[in-house]
């Protein structure tokens, strides 16, 4: 099923808007930022956060500039933060193509980065909402705040499933659920909507990253990262936390201790990767997400009256789910 084309539907006069919009705020004149920005630029995307923006705000009301500048915006700060996340993870490739810190350097990616997410909340001031400004900004403190507790969790003992949730709750999902949020805003949602669309934006983006989480057990050309590279990067995910807990095999949650000490070679990142999946871990996972499927059906049986749009919304939530990459 060609859910992409589905999902557009609706908005792709907009959506079209968006891409070009957003195209002239990542182009520069001259020098080395237009390169960078051009690089930026080229790697794309499928823009699932955007078209979730226009979607809600289409639902609510109609795309106005103010929806355009928000999603312009919320993109933006999006791709600064991926900038600078490279540069902490010392990643040297983003969706197939040489990261800005690899290409160039770490200086020049955090310039690059900040020049960006300025540039985000120009395009924000724009929309001429104190509140949608105001989401954006907790947006930002909320994503970097996602980042410390991160990196905070590879040095704790405990293997918990809460924490993980606490993280994605502050990174992938926080995203998705402002997406959802300022669309519904920037359409002049009243507030029992706003409330029930935060949630369903934070239930796509806890689906989201638990399908990206999955993916680290397997290898696939089409994902564009090596199986465990999660593990590599001292992260424990979904999959194996939930083995190791049922199991509580004391040589398998060594192994996972040596993960988070950043002590694992590439043979025992085998051994975790085989035990999970021999233990369940990858089951447990899509139940997951199946739940979390089930409580953002509920919002769209609610709120949304537009067959159309009511279409590219599951469709939306389905392509989320079954997405190879």
């Amino acid at each position: 099923m060609d859910y992409l084309s589905i999902i557009k539907q609706p908005i792709n006069q907009e959506l079209d808007e968006f891409i070009s919009l957003f195209n002239q705020s990542l182009t520069h004149e001259e020098g080395l930022l237009a390169k960078a920005l051009e690089h930026i630029r080229n790697r794309g995307g499928k823009r699932m956060r955007p078209i979730l923006m226009l979607l809600i705000a289409k639902n609510f009301g109609k795309v106005t500039h103010v929806a355009q500048n928000a999603a312009i915006g919320l993109e933006l700060l999006h791709t600064a933060s991926l900038v600078h996340d490279d540069v902490v993870d010392e990643s040297g490739e983003r969706r197939g193509q040489a990261s800005v810190n690899a290409t160039y350097n770490n200086k020049v990616a955090v310039l690059v980065g900040d020049y960006i997410l300025s540039t985000a909340l120009l395009k924000v001031a724009l929309t001429g909402s104190d509140a949608i400004v105001k989401d954006l900004a907790e947006l930002g403190r909320t994503l970097s705040n996602g980042e410390i507790l991160q990196l905070t969790n590879i040095s704790n003992q405990k293997i918990s499933e809460e924490v993980y949730y606490q993280v994605i709750r502050q990174k992938t999902a926080a995203l998705f659920e402002s997406c959802a949020v300022i669309g519904a805003k920037a359409g002049n949602a009243d507030e029992d909507a706003i409330e029930a669309v935060r949630l369903f934006g934070r239930n796509i983006g806890i689906i989201f990253q638990i399908r990206d989480d999955i993916f680290d057990y397997y290898d696939s050309k089409e994902i564009g990262k090596p199986t465990g590279n999660d593990m590599a990067e001292g992260k424990l995910t979904l999959p194996v936390i939930h083995a190791l807990n049922s199991t509580g095999n004391e040589e398998m949650i060594a192994l996972a201790m040596k993960v988070k000490e950043g002590d694992v070679n590439a043979d025992e990142i085998d051994r975790l990767v085989a035990f999970t999946k021999e233990n369940g871990g990858i089951e447990y996972a899509e139940k997951r997400m199946s739940d979390f499927h089930q409580e953002a059906l509920s919002f769209i049986s609610t709120y949304v009256k537009d067959a159309e749009i009511a279409a590219s919304l599951n469709a939306y939530l389905d392509f989320v789910i079954q997405r190879r990459n």
